[in-house]
């Protein structure tokens, strides 16, 4: 696997996790508390700019390749 191949898995494996970090918060979680929310706020911001990172990237290393 390319160096190239492992980024783009662990992007993508690092945005699911703040997806999933984002549900259980709002939505599975039993308590509601500032904390709670926070990691929620905290998990749209990581995946925000994780997918922001990931699209620059991916255009980034298209280039290279041409």
């Amino acid at each position: 696997m390319s160096l190239r191949n492992f980024h783009i898995v662990f992007v993508s494996a690092s945005s699911a996790l703040f997806a999933f970090l984002t549900l259980w918060s709002f939505l599975l979680s039993d308590e509601k508390s500032t904390l709670t929310r926070t990691i929620g706020i905290t998990g749209i911001a990581g995946l925000i700019l994780m997918l922001a990172y990931g699209t620059y990237f991916l255009r980034k290393t298209r280039r290279l390749e041409n």
